[in-house]
């Protein structure tokens, strides 16, 4: 039988996304459908399927831990344990060497150049030294009603989380369950919140521009982009939504991450792995290029030379989609496609650009407790295990 075409792919979704509305209203707060059937038996996070257990995960090997005292090398990964209330120092041959205790459920993370990590968990933003490996600070969230603290994809507190290019502000998403989000401004020097601004639901991440004066943050939920002037924390809201807004909640064509491309400073947001939507945030027009993953993605980053890489949850349905993925597309447009055994959520580039590290703490089930290590080179991939649900990554490294 003749593969469905993308258009027809995309009408069977909305039928189902109008099937959705009718499940249990945490259904439709989950803002997905399920896995495989999409009968409510198992869901991928934010509308990505997902096994109904977790995947096998890679063996542990007994990895030397350091010293306390000693400097964190570079090129060390660390992880946002998202199963946890940890972040975990990775050595990217031998597996995890040290954990750091930073809040509940921590998602997103960022490392300035002086080695410290801002951590967006539930219970406000974890400050720790990556160098000597301990927690100096947790700055509380002014936030009204994020509820009790716990874990889980629709918790209150943090999300997507950024530094300024200066590294004298953080700022970080926070989730409010009940409605719209906020973009909280953290000063690095007092470590005090300074501004809560008005962004849209579910913040799933925070980018910043290359001059420091706007931060974007993708609302998940809302379909959009809220531009927040970091001087006057005056806003702009800009809808993306390639393939409408049809069954708003239960929706699964939702904008995940995004990456500020290097060369123009535009934002690129993949769906699907069908279509890019590349943003001028100074217009709010768009236009949207061809993607051939053909999966339900997530993750994204750019490098320096302007290569895109993004990671493919798995199919939002099996019989029509293929599976997880990396995408590695050049800044000319053409991709490269490298298949991942299991969900996977967020992705991180080695300092020499040679190597990705993909983390497998999907945030519902189908997750592992571990990174795929990929050779952008050749396309290998190996498993190495890595703290509890990883999500946030970063790759350490000397200014």
């Amino acid at each position: 039988m003749r593969r469905p075409t993308a258009r027809g792919r995309t009408t069977r979704r909305r039928v189902v996304r109008g099937a959705a509305l009718g499940l249990a209203s945490v259904a439709l707060l989950a803002g997905c459908t399920t896995a495989g059937t999409r009968d409510g038996t198992a869901a991928g996070a934010s509308g990505g399927a997902a096994p109904a257990s977790p995947a096998p995960e890679a063996p542990r090997p007994e990895a030397p831990r350091p010293e306390p005292s000693g400097r964190t090398p570079d090129g060390t990964l660390l992880v946002a344990d998202f199963g946890a209330d940890t972040v975990t120092f990775v050595d990217p041959d031998a597996g995890p060497v040290d954990s750091v205790e930073v809040g509940e459920a921590p998602y997103g993370l960022v490392v300035g150049e002086d080695g410290r990590a801002w951590v967006a968990t539930a219970e406000g933003v974890a400050v720790v030294d990556t160098h000597r490996r301990e927690r100096l600070d947790l700055v509380p969230y002014e936030t009204a009603g994020l509820g009790p603290v716990t874990g889980g994809e629709y918790r209150g507190g943090g999300m997507g989380i950024a530094l300024a290019p200066d590294g004298r502000h953080v700022y970080v998403g926070v989730n409010v369950p009940s409605g719209n989000g906020t973009l909280e401004t953290i000063d690095t020097g007092t470590r005090e919140v300074t501004a809560t601004t008005a962004v849209g639901r579910r913040p799933f991440d925070v980018d910043v521009s290359r001059d420091g004066r706007e931060v974007y943050a993708t609302g998940h939920d809302s379909f959009d982009i809220t531009v927040v002037d970091t001087r006057t924390q005056d806003t702009r809201r800009i809808e993306v939504a390639p393939y409408g807004t049809e069954g708003g909640l239960g929706s699964w064509l939702k904008p995940h991450y995004a990456a500020v491309r290097p060369s123009d400073g535009r934002l690129l947001l993949p769906f699907e792995g069908e279509r890019l939507v590349v943003l001028d945030p100074e217009t709010g027009r768009s236009a949207v290029e061809r993607m051939t993953a053909d999966t339900h993605q997530h993750g994204v980053t750019a490098t320096p030379d302007g290569t895109l890489l993004v990671v493919g949850t798995g199919p939002i349905d099996p019989s029509e989609d293929a599976g997880p993925s990396l995408t590695v597309r050049t800044k000319d447009g053409q991709e490269r496609v490298i298949p991942l055994d299991g969900p996977h959520e967020d992705v991180a580039v080695s300092a020499d650009g040679r190597t990705a590290y993909v983390t497998g703490g999907f945030t519902r089930d189908g997750y592992w407790n571990g990174i795929s290590v990929v050779d952008l080179a050749t396309g290998d991939t190996r498993r190495l295990p890595a703290g509890e649900r990883p999500l946030g990554v970063a790759v350490l490294r000397s200014p």
